[in-house]
């Protein structure tokens, strides 16, 4: 896992960022969303998460590969200790290390400032198909999240149905 570095979100990323996210947005149902955002709305994006939350991205050899930011679960104070995470990777750098160690800085940060429940929904699909393969529910499973709720036909793309895993871990 060496050659890999984590550093805080930077306003100048977003262009890199929308090119990662757009290919899951427009091949795959990893994402619910139909249209890739533009660069300023993900710089929006970008600002609006960063003012309360950890937004990291990952570098190897000074490209940006992927990136994790966490949100509020809700607006709600008394869930101000529970938190979500969404962490994309350029598709071609999946399964080399870089989404655990993106994971890990988030949920020492987010542990320090006093998050106790980290969140995460997958897209999900008893068979996987050209859409969608069981790799971010295995992922957040190998990396200590619980499987708390499944949430059945929440999501339709690309003409056919898809679920919702809610995955908990408490930090």
């Amino acid at each position: 896992m060496s050659g890999f570095t984590i550093r805080d979100v930077r306003i100048e990323d977003a262009k890199r960022l929308v090119e990662i996210y757009s290919y899951y947005v427009l091949n795959t149902a990893v994402s619910f969303e139909y249209e890739a955002p533009s660069i300023e709305e993900f710089e929006e994006r970008i600002k609006h998460t960063a003012e309360k939350y950890p937004y990291l991205v990952c570098e190897k050899d000074q490209k940006i590969i992927g990136y994790v930011y966490a949100g509020a679960y809700s607006v709600r104070e008394a869930y101000s200790w529970t938190a979500t995470a969404s962490i994309y990777l350029d598709k071609d750098y999946r399964r080399q290390g870089a989404g655990s160690l993106l994971y890990k800085e988030l949920e020492k940060r987010l542990k320090e400032m006093g998050i106790v429940n980290l969140l995460a929904g997958v897209a999900y699909t008893q068979n996987e198909d050209e859409h969608l393969s069981h790799d971010s529910s295995e992922f957040h499973l190998k990396s200590g999240y619980t499987e708390v709720a499944h949430l059945k036909t929440v999501g339709r793309k690309f003409d056919k149905w898809y679920d919702l895993l809610w995955y908990q871990k408490k930090l």
